[in-house]
Parts: structure tokens; sequence; C-alpha cells
């Protein structure tokens, strides 16, 4: 137990983690909507690897 705080852990499905590309030790902030909804917001998002390239093609 920490002398200042308490800290909770959050686990959720190896599955999830690997699509949303999670590392491990990944600084997140937790945003509290009402006591229903607690949402999950990412400080540093990696690049999509869907994202298109923009190419050079001759007009």
């Amino acid at each position: 137990k920490r002398k200042k705080s308490q800290q909770w852990y959050i686990n959720f499905p190896a599955a999830v983690a690997k699509a949303m590309e999670f590392q491990q030790g990944e600084v997140v902030e937790w945003l509290i909507e009402n006591k229903a909804l607690l949402v999950l917001k990412r400080t540093q998002v990696p690049d999509s690897p869907l994202k298109k390239k923009r190419t050079n093609s001759p007009q």
C-alpha cells in the first residue's frame, strides 16, 4: 500500500490489448462520465497501420 495514495489495477483481455496496440506500462487517463461509464483515454496514440500514405503520382 502506498503512503499517499491507493491504486487499483484494471485488467482487460489480451485480445483487446493487442487490437489496440497497447504497450505494457503505457500511461492512460481515466475519465469518469458518470457512475455507469468510465472512459479510458490514451495520452500517446500510435499511428494507424491502415493510414494511407501520400504518394507523388504523375498527373
